[in-house]
C-alpha cells in the first residue's frame, strides 16, 4: 500500500537532512489492516517516476497535509492559505492519474479529499472561517477536533462505517466548494461541509475530510481499502480474490 509523503528536514543524532516524513499513524493502520506500508516521497520526475511506482502497488492512500496549491483550481491565494509545496502537488496528482488508469484502489484523507476534488475539476474554501464563520475542524495545537457527519446510504462509505451519524477527528481549515467532476458527496456534517466523497462506477476511490489513522479502534476505511486492494492484485495476477476467511494464499496487498 503507497502513501504519500512530503520530503522534511529531519534531525537524528549528527545528521539533519531532508527526509521523507509520514506520522506513524498512518502506516500503523495499514499493517493493522493486513497490508504492507510503502512511503512514496516526491519524485524528480513524476509522470516518469509515478509510472514505474504504481506498477508494484495493489492500492494507494493520498494522506493528509499543508494545503492544495490554489492556483491549480483558479484561485487566488488567500493569506492564510499554507505556502505553496509543488512538489507534492505534481506528485500526487501525478500518483493519482497513473492509479485510476491502472483501476487500482484510492483512499484520499484530509488533504487527499481536497486534492482528489481539485485534480477533477473541483475548487475548495482556503479558510473555513471566512467560508462558514466556525473554527469547529481546527482548533489548534496538535488536537483534533471531533465533528459528527451524516453518512449517506446506499454509498460504498456507508458499506463501510454505516449510513448515519459518525463522530470523527478533524484537523483541516480548508474544504470542498465546487464538487468535482464525476464525484459523489457521501457526508456533510450539520453546517452542509462535504465530508467525504466517492467516484460514481464500478473503481474504487473513496476520500474523506477526517483523519481515521487517528481513531486507532476503527480500522473500517483501511480495511475497505485493503479488501479492493487485494481483489485488485488478484485480478492483476488471474487468481481468485481471498474471501474473508482466507488466509492470505495471494499475500499481503502492498
Amino acid at each position: 500500500m503507497g502513501l504519500t509523503t512530503y520530503l522534511e528536514r529531519a534531525k537524528q543524532g549528527v545528521w539533519d537532512v531532508r527526509a521523507s516524513f509520514l506520522p506513524q499513524q498512518y502506516f500503523d493502520a495499514v499493517t493493522a489492516s493486513g497490508a504492507s506500508a510503502v512511503l512514496l516521497p516526491p519524485q524528480p520526475r513524476p509522470e516518469q517516476a509515478a509510472a514505474a511506482v504504481l506498477d508494484g502497488l495493489d492500492g494507494l492512500i493520498l494522506t493528509g497535509g499543508l494545503d492544495v496549491q490554489p492556483e491549480l483550481y483558479g484561485a487566488e491565494r488567500h493569506p492564510l492559505t499554507d505556502p505553496a509545496r509543488a512538489d507534492r502537488d505534481a506528485w500526487e496528482l501525478a500518483l493519482l492519474a497513473g492509479a485510476r488508469e491502472r483501476g487500482i484502489p484510492v483512499f484520499g484523507i484530509c488533504r487527499g479529499l481536497q486534492l482528489l476534488n481539485v485534480a477533477l475539476g473541483g475548487t475548495l474554501h482556503q479558510h473555513l472561517p471566512e467560508a462558514l464563520g466556525t473554527e469547529r475542524y481546527r482548533i489548534g495545537g496538535g488536537v483534533f477536533a471531533e465533528n459528527v457527519v451524516e453518512v449517506d446510504a446506499d454509498t460504498r462509505l456507508a458499506g463501510l462505517v454505516g449510513a448515519g451519524s459518525l463522530t470523527v477527528h478533524s484537523y483541516h481549515h480548508q474544504g470542498v466548494d465546487r464538487v468535482g467532476e464525476g464525484l459523489r458527496v457521501t457526508a456533510r456534517t450539520d453546517d452542509g461541509l462535504v465530508q467525504a466523497v466517492e467516484t460514481e462506477g464500478d473503481d474504487y476511490v473513496v476520500a474523506v475530510q477526517w483523519h481515521p489513522e487517528e481513531n486507532a479502534e476503527d480500522r473500517r476505511l483501511f480495511l475497505g481499502l485493503v479488501a479492493a486492494a487485494a481483489a485488485y492484485r488478484a485480478a492483476r495476477h488471474g487468481e481468485t480474490a481471498p474471501s474473508a476467511a482466507s488466509s492470505e494464499p495471494q499475500g499481503v496487498p502492498v
